[in-house]
This record gives structure tokens, C-alpha cells and sequence, in this order.
């Protein structure tokens, strides 16, 4: 396996850069590539569904080529959002050009940074975890580190998770419900971490807080070096790219359920409690974000060691495709509720008639 295809997340934030040097409307160049040209390519380039082996699963964890793209992709990052506070500090792009822009560099922070930082921040050295951390200060939502790993790990597909869509609940429903109650739950996580170790949920021990105030401190900065259009820029960007998060949220888990085998208990995670996608462009893309069912069943593995399940719910296309049509509630449900109730009822069948 190579790690060269995965340095095609580098042509997001090159695709702003280009289409701001073309100007004008190829300022929307970045969404027609993302959600118009990688879909068409997905489909020619096809699938992939072959899994390492066991001694190329030791290989690959160890590489450290493999390491090295998601962190390189940090700096690269946080240039781009600086860059783009200049661009909007000190250009005149004009209204349309500049909401293309913004949108540009949202779906790079939002689509490749968070993508990027989720894989970080699961690891268990602090260096990789504190780059998680920069990226979603880049988007202002810190308290994602906080809750994808404690809270949504831990309750996916219940109804105590608030980054599990359920059946029949629109893409625009499920978003105030995500977005508030990740952070109600990352708030009341913390804040149990805090009266554990004796100390004031008040106080500089709080990293609730202090996921609030370096965001606002980073707009300040940028709007003191290109002014307060650059700090309007910032925020903008945040909720096209946290927005971009939830749709794939959206998307993951919609409609699975795991079984309650008593009351407040669940059966264990397994490969039926995520929605996959073997597209292998979108996986050189998203660092096979897409072989969701064994990144929540293993959860520390890096991705170049993420393997596909034959029986793990698949996806019609890969998750740019998926994300156009989850904006999309009625052709949503017509494509995916189908396929929820035939797991569901597969699910209720006896073991001996599965096979």
C-alpha cells in the first residue's frame, strides 16, 4: 500500500488558492470539485474492499510515511485560514466572489481539517492530540475532542447520543438537536471530570473554557492583523465547516440502532452500527473515514489499517455524494429509509435464516 494517493487532501486547500487567483466565480471552484467532480470520479475509479493482512497491519501501523500526512496537513491548515483572513482583510472580491471564498475554505477546514483531526485526536500521544486540537480551534468547535471520544464512542447509535440521526429525522431537524446537545454533553462530561478531582467548574481547570476563549482569541488576532472583516471571515468559515462535520455525522449512523439488552444497557458496538462507503477516491480523500464500522469498533487504529466488513451497511456512493443528497430530506428518505428497515429487519431474523 501506498501512502501517495492520501496526498490528494492537499488539492482542497489548492483548489481555494486556484480559484481565488482565477477570480471571480472560480471562487466556487472548491465545491464543484468536492461535491461535483469527486463523485463523478468516484464512480469511474470505482471500489476497494481489500483488507491488509495481518503482518501488513503491523507494517502499515508502524509507518511512519502514513504518520506524516495528516500532520503535515496541520501547518498547511492554519496558513490556509490566515491566508484567507488577508485575502478578505485586504482584497475586494465582492460579495458573490467572497461568499464563494469563505464557502472554499469551509469545506477544506470542515471537510479535510476536521476529517484530519478526528484521526488525531484518537491517538494517545499528546503531540498528535494537541494537532487535533489546533485544527478545531481553526473551526470553533474545540468540545468536539471532548465528546467524539467520550461521549459519541461510548453511546453511537442509542438514543443518548446527539450525533445519531434517526429514522425519518431531516438533515435540518438533526442539526440544532447534534450541534446543542454535543456540546451540553461535552459541557456536562467536564464538568464530572472537574468534581472528581475536587476543583471549580469556574476556573482555568475547565477545558470547556477554555475551548470558548481560543477561538475568540485567534479572531481577535486576525482581526487586529487584517481587520474585522477577517474576524467575520473566521467565524464563517467555523460554521460552514462544523456544518460539514454534522452532515457527515448526519450521514454515519442514520437510522441504526443497537439493541437495549436491559435498561441503560446496549449490546456492543459492531460492524451494523455504521454506514460505509468502499469508494476509494473519497477514501484517499477522508483517510478511509468511510470504514466507519471499524474505526467505532477500534477506535486507536490508525486509518491506512482500517478494514472493510462485507456486512457492515454500505452507502450508494461515497460520502460527497451522500452529503449533496442528505441537503436534499425528500430524496434522502427515498433513498436511504429503504435500506434502514431492510437492516432492521434482517436484524430481527433468527441466526439460522441468515445464513
Amino acid at each position: 500500500m501506498s501512502v501517495l494517493p492520501y496526498y490528494l487532501a492537499f488539492l482542497v486547500p489548492l483548489s481555494v488558492i486556484i480559484g481565488f487567483h482565477l477570480g471571480g466565480l472560480f471562487n466556487f471552484f472548491t465545491p464543484i470539485f468536492i461535491f461535483g467532480l469527486v463523485p463523478l470520479l468516484d464512480f469511474l475509479v470505482g471500489i476497494n474492499r481489500k483488507n491488509p493482512s495481518g503482518s501488513q497491519m503491523e507494517h502499515l501501523e508502524q509507518n511512519w510515511s502514513f504518520k506524516l500526512v495528516p500532520i503535515l496537513f496541520v501547518p498547511t491548515q492554519i496558513a490556509l485560514v490566515i491566508w484567507g483572513a488577508s485575502v478578505i482583510g485586504r482584497s475586494d472580491l465582492g460579495v458573490v466572489a467572497m461568499m464563494g471564498f469563505i464557502l472554499s475554505v469551509g469545506i477544506t477546514t470542515g471537510g479535510i481539517g476536521i476529517t484530519i483531526s478526528h484521526e488525531l485526536c484518537h491517538k494517545r500521544n499528546l503531540f498528535e492530540q494537541t494537532l487535533g486540537k489546533i485544527l478545531l480551534l481553526s473551526v470553533c468547535y474545540m468540545h468536539f475532542h471532548i465528546e467524539h471520544l467520550q461521549g459519541h464512542h461510548r453511546n453511537v447509535a442509542t438514543r443518548h447520543d446527539p450525533a445519531t440521526a434517526r429514522l425519518g429525522e431531516s438533515f435540518y431537524a438533526f442539526y440544532p438537536r447534534t450541534v446543542v446537545g454535543s456540546f451540553k454533553s461535552a459541557w456536562h462530561t467536564e464538568a464530572n471530570r472537574l468534581k472528581k478531582r475536587g476543583c471549580n467548574i469556574w476556573s482555568v481547570h475547565n477545558q470547556m473554557l477554555q475551548f470558548a476563549v481560543l477561538p475568540l482569541l485567534f479572531a481577535a488576532a486576525l482581526s487586529l492583523a487584517f481587520g474585522w472583516m477577517a474576524a467575520i471571515y473566521f467565524f464563517m468559515q467555523s460554521i460552514i465547516g462544523f456544518t460539514l462535520l454534522e452532515i457527515v455525522n448526519y450521514l454515519e449512523h442514520y437510522g441504526l440502532e443497537r439493541e437495549e439488552i436491559s435498561p441503560g444497557k446496549f449490546e456492543p458496538v459492531c460492524d451494523a452500527h455504521s454506514w460505509n462507503a468502499s469508494n476509494r477516491l473519497t477514501n484517499y480523500f477522508l483517510f478511509k473515514l468511510q470504514r466507519h464500522a471499524d474505526h467505532h469498533m477500534h477506535p486507536l487504529r490508525r486509518y491506512q489499517t482500517l478494514r472493510h466488513f462485507d456486512d457492515s451497511p454500505q452507502l450508494p456512493t461515497g460520502y460527497t455524494g451522500m452529503i449533496v443528497l442528505a441537503l436534499l430530506p425528500y430524496f434522502w428518505r427515498k433513498v436511504m429509509d429503504p435500506r434502514v428497515h431492510a437492516i432492521r429487519q434482517n436484524r430481527k431474523k433468527p441466526t439460522a435464516q441468515l445464513h
